[in-house]
């Protein structure tokens, strides 16, 4: 039997950069699927510190330039969110993908959106300043700080979602957002935790993230949406593809990607 050919794959809050980032399994997930349309929806990086990219990382985002390649027949679409905010010129030139700050497409007749979900936290929007000083870059230093399974760090992410409510607020906004669109079916992320909740004529999914314990990711196809768990396998752990890359694994991408020449990859870490 062959496997399925989904219509779109989405995935959110893969946060490159953090040492807590699953990248290598996370593209694993985009290695061994087939899809016409995968959505990266928002917060790909953790923020904008290439510097802190590791080996796994930049193999993650060489997979995605290639993939955007015409002759691979995959529409490659990047929703902003709120830790990639300031990296949409750059990610566009970087991986050769179209950046949106919400993206819409219809299926089996339905209107579809995907948006990152952090426009729905009051929170973010109203203390953009506040959240990356205190929120973004203690939360990767305590990362750093953390055990090799990142159980304190976790725990804070799960406990900072629960207290803010953000699954309730990004879920309300999201139904009503459609509501006013007209969709019947919409996508976040932001929240770091899957969900789907349904009403009347609106199913709102929730793609989880790839910084947790158990990542999460989401298809559509003809037999509907799914929320999949990503099962973890006997050799997911090579010490070696936690390296930091060397310059010229760096240069190499970043000469192929044309930033070199345009001096931009070298603004982007300071």
């Amino acid at each position: 039997m062959n496997p399925p050919v989904y219509d779109t794959l989405i995935l959110s809050d893969v946060h490159l950069g953090a040492d807590m980032s699953r990248a290598r399994e996370a593209l694993r997930v985009l290695q061994e699927h087939s899809y016409r349309r995968l959505i990266l929806l928002g917060d790909i990086f953790a923020d904008l510190n290439f510097g802190r990219l590791k080996k796994e990382h930049w193999k993650f985002l060489g997979f995605i330039r290639k993939l955007s390649n015409p002759k691979r027949n995959v529409e490659v679409v990047w929703v902003e969110g709120n830790h990639d905010h300031g990296l949409t010129e750059i990610m566009s030139h970087l991986v050769g993908i179209r950046v949106y700050q919400e993206y819409r497409w219809d299926y089996q007749g339905l209107r579809h959106i995907a948006v990152h979900g952090h426009q729905f936290d009051s929170f973010v929007v109203n203390n953009v300043r506040f959240n990356y000083l205190f929120g973004t870059l203690l939360y990767l230093q305590l990362q750093k700080w953390d055990s090799k399974s990142k159980t304190l760090t976790r725990f804070l992410d799960r406990l900072n979602t629960r207290w803010l409510r953000l699954s309730t607020k990004v879920a309300e906004g999201a139904l009503a957002h459609a509501r006013h669109h007209q969709a019947a079916r919409i996508f976040c992320g932001h929240t770091h935790a899957a969900l789907h909740q349904h009403e009347p004529g609106i199913d709102y999914f929730n793609c989880g993230s790839w910084i947790d314990e158990h990542p999460t990711y989401i298809t559509v196809g003809e037999e509907g949406v799914r929320i999949h768990d990503y099962v973890e396998r006997a050799d997911e752990h090579d010490p070696s593809e936690e390296m930091t890359p060397s310059d010229s694994e760096v240069g190499e991408f970043a000469d192929e990607a044309g930033l070199v020449e345009d001096g931009e990859y070298q603004g982007v870490g300071g």
